[in-house]
């Protein structure tokens, strides 16, 4: 069973660095293009902007496929994701057909951003680098993977000596001294 949900979070994984790779690989190309997309938009350091993302954009993938910081980079492309379609996928400035497909393209960024909280929930799964890592450090330690720790059982505690009860020391209040 295990086997198939590595299986399957590696072809998630796969999907979802397939689908940011196309257009990283485009803003790389052409970065003095997409900061001009940006300060179109009026965003403040639209060269800075478009040099982190397409960092984000490139790097953020290939950690991604590979199962590399799991919650780190899932968050990231999370927040990369939605706020590059507020940037770029303004529908609500729009009418007509075109409002409906930049909403769709809005929408679409939300889904990845989806998949990427998902990533970061769920972790990369046995196929990936972190697995690997893991897999040796549980193997190493004499132990099988996705176990814990061999406990020994617990030796029946000894019992403590009785204590005798200590003679009561006054049992009549004192008398105050007059």
């Amino acid at each position: 069973m295990g086997a198939r949900n590595d299986g399957i979070l590696l072809a998630g994984r796969l999907l979802l660095a397939s689908a940011l790779l196309p257009a990283a690989i485009g803003r790389a190309l052409n970065p003095s293009g997409f900061a001009l997309t940006l300060a179109a938009t009026g965003m403040p350091y639209p060269n800075a902007v478009a040099t982190a993302s397409v960092v984000i954009g490139l790097f953020g993938p290939l950690l991604l496929a590979l199962g590399l910081l799991p919650r780190l980079v899932g968050l990231g492309l999370a927040v990369h994701a939605v706020v590059a379609g507020l940037l770029l996928h303004r529908f609500w400035e729009f009418s007509g057909a075109v409002a409906r497909v930049e909403q769709e393209l809005f929408l679409a960024q939300l889904g990845l951003a989806a998949g990427f909280v998902l990533y970061a929930v769920t972790g990369p799964g046995g196929w990936s680098w972190q697995g690997w890592w893991r897999r040796g450090e549980w193997e190493a330690g004499g132990r099988a993977r996705g176990s814990e720790p061999a406990r020994a059982p617990a030796a029946p505690a000894a019992k403590a000596p009785r204590k005798r009860a200590a003679a009561p020391r006054n049992p009549r209040p004192a008398k105050a001294a007059a």
